[in-house]
């Protein structure tokens, strides 16, 4: 977190395998209990626990906190639209949607340029 509360969009995070809550608070910038609300509101955020019941954050784990805060703390998103907003994500109707509308745009630029390069063709001079 920088000086202003934002949440910078290159947080640094360490190269490890598990994470102590602790350790993910002090990446994303929330207390531990704020973490633990957090899990009870978020499906995405469900780390493991080991034998004595502390919590193991995954890298993937602590990217998803950092942007369960992004939504919360930055762009203002209650609980429940920062839920619906990370499950619109995950839902693979609608990437797949958002795909083959990029497709298609895709599509009709290059039918445009090779329009236009027929029509240059057909226009330039022979030398």
């Amino acid at each position: 977190m920088n000086e202003n509360g934002k949440v910078a969009a290159d947080v640094e995070i360490p190269d490890k395998m598990f994470f102590k809550i602790r350790e993910v608070a002090q990446i994303v910038g929330v207390k531990p209990h704020v973490l633990r609300y957090w899990e009870t509101e978020f499906t995405s955020l469900a780390p493991r626990k080991n034998r004595n019941g502390q919590r193991l954050y995954t890298r993937k784990d602590v990217q998803g906190a950092l942007e369960i805060r992004r939504l919360l703390h930055v762009e203002k998103f209650s609980i429940a639209g920062a839920r619906q907003k990370l499950k619109k994500r995950r839902d693979p109707s609608t990437r797949k949607k958002s795909l083959q509308g990029a497709r298609d745009d895709l599509a009709e630029i290059l039918r445009m340029l090779e329009k236009d390069g027929a029509e240059r063709m057909e226009g330039s001079p022979e030398s």
